[in-house]
């Protein structure tokens, strides 16, 4: 029977909190490293589209080809060693503590949690590509919001709290990630792919569906008597909650339901002047609508 060793308390007061098994791993032992990326991240924003401004852009195909599939792969082995840990380790879905012993099974879970961590600052990249290719129209609030958090967010998980109920978090979302980066490579191939990418407007769908899942998992966790820091919990709702409002608007934004079709008049009395044989003018009035037409001689 697996002993789990917990280290329960508020993991942004208290220094003794700190998980001592991951505190000396690369981007781990301190925030500067990963703040100075995030500066990076910032610079190139700004600088990028104004230094592409008079340029044409840059053609990346080999390199979104290469890159988006090792996403896929990388997010593929992650998610079966978030899912082969939890199974293996008896993990619960309803109220997991993190195991802070130096079990092979708690530091498989660290380790995948790490890379985990270590993905979001690759998929960074994500922006620079934009800017390369001069798609600064999708370098939006949400996208930005987006990248930069999950990075601190899930520096602050390893640092913490390597494993327990964060297990879910990062096995959901590396299974969104090979579909959304499958995505992201077949239509890097070029335009005779794109009738094989029907699917495309699911993506927003799906991810929307692990938000709910992660905010009412958490949300549960929060108020159950559970070994689990509630400040993490409550981290996790007040940010699952902002990334459902900001995907939805996105949702609804570019997937408007239908247009009304608007109803033609009806009942337009259209006159006709019409010579009948023996009769001199005739003058008949027809209607668009339901009403029979009338005739009369003059």
């Amino acid at each position: 029977k697996m002993t789990v060793i917990t280290n329960v308390c508020c993991p942004f007061t208290v220094p003794h909190c700190l998980d001592k098994r991951t505190d000396g791993w690369l981007l781990v032992y301190s925030p500067v490293p990963v703040g100075c990326i995030f500066l990076c991240y910032l610079i190139i924003l700004w600088a990028g589209p104004r230094l592409m401004a008079r340029r044409q852009p840059i053609n990346l195909r080999p390199v979104l080809l290469l890159y988006n599939f090792a996403m896929v792969c990388l997010s593929a082995y992650m998610f079966y060693e978030f899912t082969a840990s939890a199974w293996l380790s008896s993990y619960s879905l309803l109220c997991q503590p993190v195991d802070y012993s130096h079990s092979p099974l708690a530091m498989r879970m660290a380790r995948v949690c790490w890379w985990f961590y270590f993905s979001k600052v690759i998929e960074l990249s994500d922006t620079v590509f934009f800017i390369l290719r001069k798609k600064n129209n999708q370098i939006t609030f949400l996208h930005v919001y987006h990248h930069a958090t999950m990075v601190f967010n899930w520096w602050s998980g390893v640092k913490y709290v390597a494993g327990g109920q964060s297990f879910l978090i990062g096995l959901i979302n590396s299974l969104v990630h090979v579909v959304m980066y499958l995505y992201y490579g077949l239509a890097a191939v070029g335009p005779s792919m794109t009738k094989y990418l029907w699917w495309k407007r699911y993506l927003t769908s799906l991810q929307l569906l692990q938000f709910f899942i992660v905010t009412i998992h958490t949300t549960y966790n929060l108020f159950a008597d559970c070994d689990y820091p509630d400040s993490m919990n409550a981290v996790v709702v007040a940010y699952s909650l902002s990334l459902i409002v900001l995907f939805s608007n996105f949702y609804y934004r570019r997937h408007p339901g239908p247009v009304p079709v608007p109803v033609q008049a009806t009942n337009v009395v259209t006159p006709q002047i019409q010579v009948s044989e023996g009769r001199g003018k005739e003058m008949r009035c027809t209607t668009t609508g339901d009403k029979p037409s009338r005739t009369g001689s003059t």
